[in-house]
C-alpha cells in the first residue's frame, strides 16, 4: 500500500480552498449587491444602520467601484471605520495637546481614555478586516461588535464635564454610525 505525503496533501488542501474561494468570488460577480441593496439589507437587520447615512457613506467613496458583493461592501465599511477610528482619535490627541496648557486633570484623563479606547477600536477593526480578507466572518463580527464600544465610553468620560458635551461628538457619532454598517454587512456576509 502506498501512503500519501504531506506535502501531496497539504498541496490538495490548497487546491480545494483555492477553488472554494475562487467559486464564491466568481458567485458575488455573478450576482452583484449595489450599495442600495446591501444598505438596505443592513438596515432592515441591523438596528444600528441607517439607511440613507449607508448610501451616503459608501457610494461617494471612490473605492466602492470595486465592491461586487456583500463581502467587498463589509470590507469596504470596516476600511471606513479605520479611518473614521483613526481620525478620531487623531482629533482626540490634537484637542488634548491644545488644552494640556489648562492643566486640568479631570479633563486630560478624559482624553487619555478615549485615546485608549480609539486605539484599542483601531487595533479591533485592522483585525476584523483581516479576518474579513480570510473570510473569518465570525471572528471578524466579534471583533467589530467590540470595536463599538469605543464610542460610548469615550462620551461616558464626558458626563458631568462642565459643558456637558464631548469634544469630538461629531467625530464619535460619525465612527459609531460606520462601524455599525461594517457590522451589519458582516453579519450578512457570515
Amino acid at each position: 500500500m502506498r501512503s500519501t505525503s504531506p506535502v501531496c496533501i497539504l498541496g490538495l488542501a490548497v487546491a480545494v480552498f483555492m477553488a472554494a474561494h475562487a467559486a464564491a468570488r466568481e458567485e458575488s460577480c455573478a450576482n452583484p449587491v449595489t450599495v442600495t441593496a446591501a444598505c438596505r439589507g443592513a438596515s432592515d437587520t441591523h438596528h444600528g444602520v441607517d439607511y440613507d447615512h449607508c448610501v451616503r457613506s459608501l457610494s461617494t467613496d471612490p473605492r466602492s467601484g470595486d465592491a461586487a458583493g456583500i463581502h467587498d461592501w463589509a470590507i469596504l465599511a470596516t476600511k471606513l471605520a479605520i479611518d473614521h477610528a483613526a481620525s478620531t482619535e487623531s482629533k482626540i490627541s490634537d484637542l488634548a495637546e491644545l488644552e494640556s496648557m489648562e492643566s486640568d486633570p479631570k479633563k486630560s484623563a478624559r482624553y487619555e481614555h478615549c485615546l485608549e479606547r480609539y486605539g484599542g477600536a483601531a487595533d479591533l477593526l485592522r483585525d476584523a478586516l483581516d479576518n474579513l480578507q480570510a473570510g473569518v466572518y465570525g471572528k471578524a463580527l466579534e471583533q467589530l461588535m467590540a470595536s463599538l464600544g469605543a464610542s460610548e465610553s469615550c462620551e461616558d468620560a464626558w458626563k458631568g464635564a462642565d459643558k456637558g458635551s464631548v469634544p469630538v461628538a461629531a467625530h464619535d457619532r460619525e465612527y459609531g454610525r460606520m462601524a455599525h454598517i461594517a457590522v451589519g454587512f458582516t453579519h450578512a456576509a457570515a
